[in-house]
């Protein structure tokens, strides 16, 4: 069951990056870092209307991927980057398990492995 959800959660949050302005919000706040951005900041460089912003933030909120956090009166966007970690190792977690042994003896940057 547990894998169930996992592949759920995963599948769910792949989805929604998978829209060309989330991925582009995705992208500000990765490179915003644990400090997040203020979302008038996101409007401006996305060039939105605050409306479609909402929006796409909300599903993104939604799958876990990011938060809100108001100081006075900005509204600031976090990337949860230990979502995006456990999204990543999903990803990755049976890299190379089923290689042929012609592999084996590869380096890990010749066969693409992360391990």
């Amino acid at each position: 069951m547990e894998q169930t959800l996992e592949l759920e959660q995963a599948a769910a949050q792949l989805a929604e990056l998978g829209h060309p302005t989330r991925l582009g919000i995705f992208r500000l706040l990765v490179r915003a870092g644990r400090q997040g951005i203020a979302v008038g900041d996101i409007q401006q460089v996305l060039e939105i209307p605050n409306s479609t912003l909402s929006h796409h933030l909300s599903k993104m909120s939604k799958v876990d991927l990011m938060e809100q956090r108001r100081d006075g009166r900005t509204l600031y966007c976090t990337l949860k980057f230990e979502q995006v970690e456990a999204l990543l190792g999903f990803l990755y977690s049976e890299c190379c398990i089923e290689a042929p042994e012609s592999l084996a003896g590869m380096s890990e940057e010749k066969r693409g492995c992360c391990d």
